[in-house]
């Protein structure tokens, strides 16, 4: 059984967010469904889409796990944008935590470090 993944986030500003993930992403998205979405690809089958919802806007929490954290991290630096919160847990395992501007916490996790 095929299973494709659309993460949606809602936002107030359609502008500002959609400025703020091409700097979180490190691209503009695949493709733009209406004047109110935009959808980026993070893996074959696998989507992130932000969508301008105002009333409902600084409730989502996504976590997306890569194996190469600290490269991630330090593109989205480069592009402007710092974490809110560095997390590493009892077994190693590490979070990077960002927050859009609607408060929206987009975290990234990476493997322990060898």
């Amino acid at each position: 059984m095929a299973v494709d993944l659309f993460a949606g986030i809602p936002v107030s500003d359609y502008d500002a967010a959609l400025s703020w993930y091409r700097r979180l992403l490190g691209s503009p998205p695949a493709f733009i469904p209406n004047d109110a979405e935009a959808v980026w690809e993070l893996a074959e089958h696998r989507y992130l889409y932000i969508e301008h919802r105002p009333g409902h806007a600084g409730h989502a929490l996504h976590t997306l796990f890569v194996d190469d954290l600290d490269a991630r991290v330090a593109g989205i630096t480069n592009r402007g944008l710092d974490p809110v919160r560095r997390e590493t847990y009892a077994n190693g395992v590490r979070k990077v935590t960002y927050q859009d501007p609607d408060g929206n916490e987009i975290g990234l996790g990476g493997p322990p470090v060898e």
